[in-house]
């Protein structure tokens, strides 16, 4: 299954970038799932993201490594690829891009490209619509922290 999630700031694509670490990472987890950081290296090729989900009665590690990274002045991208997923994942790839708007110099386009699979195709349809509400809940806090005129990187 697929999904895309695109959602237009108000900062530059370099300063956007900028800012995806590790305080912005723990400010997009939602609230209603319990998530302890375990790992967290960066968004280059060959960084290491690692967390665990606590679903209240039982815990799930995920890992996903950084397999790609590129940046040119139209757009910075990487990929997260899960090596170690939650038991209802088999896969999963996250291409996470900032894209310059065309003309609008101040502005930028952060999409969040998300394709999984789990381990039946009846539950793939039951968790897209979840995972798209917990994806979606990122768009308010993007627009909030990469407001016009913010230049403060996120500490």
């Amino acid at each position: 299954m697929r999904f895309v999630i695109k959602t237009r700031v108000s900062q530059p694509i370099s300063q956007v970038f900028a800012n995806f670490n590790e305080i912005l990472f723990r400010k997009l987890a939602p609230p209603f799932l319990p998530i302890k950081l375990l790992r967290f290296d960066g968004c280059k090729k060959g960084d290491i993201v690692s967390l665990e989900l606590n679903f209240i009665l039982f815990r799930q590690i995920w890992t996903s490594y950084i397999t790609d990274f590129q940046s040119r002045a139209e757009e910075i991208f990487f990929i997260d690829e899960g090596k170690q997923l939650p038991f209802f994942l088999k896969s999963w790839k996250h291409v996470h891009r900032i894209q310059a708007v065309a003309y609008q110099p101040m502005q930028s386009y952060i999409i969040d490209d998300i394709t999984f699979q789990s381990p039946y195709r009846w539950l793939d349809l039951l968790l897209l619509p979840v995972l798209y509400l917990q994806f979606a809940y990122r768009k308010p806090i993007y627009k909030r922290l990469f407001k016009a005129n913010q230049t403060k990187i996120l500490k």
